[in-house]
């Protein structure tokens, strides 16, 4: 398992990237700003139900340092992955 601080820390830095990135294309506007806020609530209410269920069944482990390691992993992979999509334009 890798180190929970690492994880936290590269969370905390990719998140800082996607919300600044984020603001930009709902300030912007128009049609790319409002699928942009839309995707973003939809995005989290989708994450905190794949997060419920996987607490609930067990798959995010035993012990509450398993269970805070791999759901920081779960959300920072989807925090990587709307960096990258935001970054391309």
């Amino acid at each position: 398992m890798k180190m929970l601080g690492g994880d936290l820390v590269a969370l905390w830095g990719e998140a800082a990237s996607v919300v600044w990135l984020r603001t930009q294309r709902i300030a912007q506007g128009g049609p790319e700003g409002m699928a942009e806020a839309s995707l973003m609530v939809a995005e989290k209410i989708a994450a905190q139900q794949d997060l419920l269920v996987k607490l609930t069944t067990g798959e995010l482990g035993k012990t509450p340092l398993a269970v805070a390691a791999n759901a920081t992993r779960y959300v920072l992979k989807g925090v990587r992955a709307n960096r990258k999509r935001l970054s391309r334009g």
